[in-house]
C-alpha cells in the first residue's frame, strides 16, 4: 500500500469525526440558513487567507533533500494566491458584511488549527503542512460541490454566492491527485509520520470548526474558552 492510501486508512476515525458534524448533514439536506452559510464562509476566510503564508513558510524550511517538493510548493502558491478574496465576494453576494469579516477574528477552533500548522512547520517538520492539505482538499472533494448545490437550492442565493465552494470541488480533485503523487515520493519515515500526525490533529480541529458554527453543536473546549 502506498503512503497516500496508508494516510487515508490511518486517519479514518478522525475523518469520521469531521464528517459527523451535524451542520454538514444539515447542509446536505438543505436545512441551513443564510446565517449558517455566512458563518462557514467567515471561518473559511480566516483559514484560507493563511494558505499562501503557510506554503511560503513550508517552502522556506524544506531541507535540500526535498528540493523537488519545494518546486511543487512554488507552483502551489501561484494556484492558491488570492482565494480568500473569492470568499469575501461570496459573503457580499449573501448580503454579509465583508469589512466586518475581513477585520474580525476567527473562531477558536479555526485559530487553533492555523496556529498549530504554523507551529508544526516552524518547530517540528515543514512537511507537516501536507497533513493539512490532506484534510482540507480531501474534504472539499467529498463535500464542496454537492454542498453548494444543496445550499443554493435551499436558500435561493445567486450563483455568485458560491464561487469558493463550486470552484474548489473540481479544483481540489486535481490538487489531491497531485498531492497523492507528492506524498508517495516521501521516503523518510519521519516525514511520513509528520504528515500523518498533523492530518489527525487538523481533522479534529476542522471538525470542531464545523461544530462551532451553531452554538448548540460547539465542542466542550470551545464552550469553555
Amino acid at each position: 500500500m502506498n503512503f497516500f492510501d496508508q494516510l487515508q486508512a490511518q486517519t479514518a476515525s478522525e475523518r469520521a469525526y469531521l464528517l459527523g458534524a451535524p451542520v454538514i448533514a444539515h447542509a446536505m439536506e438543505g436545512r441551513v440558513t443564510v446565517g449558517d452559510y455566512i458563518a462557514f464562509l467567515t471561518q473559511a476566510y480566516h483559514h484560507v487567507k493563511h494558505t499562501v503564508p503557510l506554503l511560503m513558510a513550508c517552502g522556506a524550511r524544506l531541507p535540500d533533500r526535498l528540493e523537488w517538493l519545494r518546486a511543487a510548493v512554488a507552483e502551489y502558491i501561484d494556484e492558491e494566491y488570492g482565494h480568500q478574496e473569492w470568499i469575501l465576494n461570496d459573503i457580499k453576494a449573501c448580503g454579509g458584511d465583508v469589512d466586518a469579516v475581513r477585520g474580525g477574528e476567527p473562531g477558536l477552533a479555526t485559530e487553533l488549527m492555523v496556529s498549530y500548522v504554523y507551529d508544526r512547520i516552524h518547530r517540528h517538520n515543514p512537511v507537516s503542512f501536507f497533513g493539512m492539505v490532506n484534510v482540507l482538499e480531501g474534504t472539499s472533494i467529498q463535500l464542496a460541490t454537492r454542498a453548494a448545490g444543496h445550499i443554493r437550492e435551499a436558500l435561493g442565493l445567486p450563483h455568485t454566492a458560491f464561487s469558493y465552494l463550486s470552484s474548489h470541488g473540481a479544483l481540489d480533485l486535481d490538487h489531491i491527485q497531485l498531492f497523492a503523487g507528492l506524498v508517495n515520493r516521501l521516503d523518510d519515515e519521519g516525514d511520513r509520520q509528520a504528515v500523518l500526525h498533523t492530518a489527525r490533529v487538523v481533522y479534529r480541529l476542522y471538525g470542531d470548526m464545523f461544530r462551532a458554527l451553531r452554538p448548540a453543536e460547539r465542542p466542550v473546549a470551545a464552550m469553555a474558552a
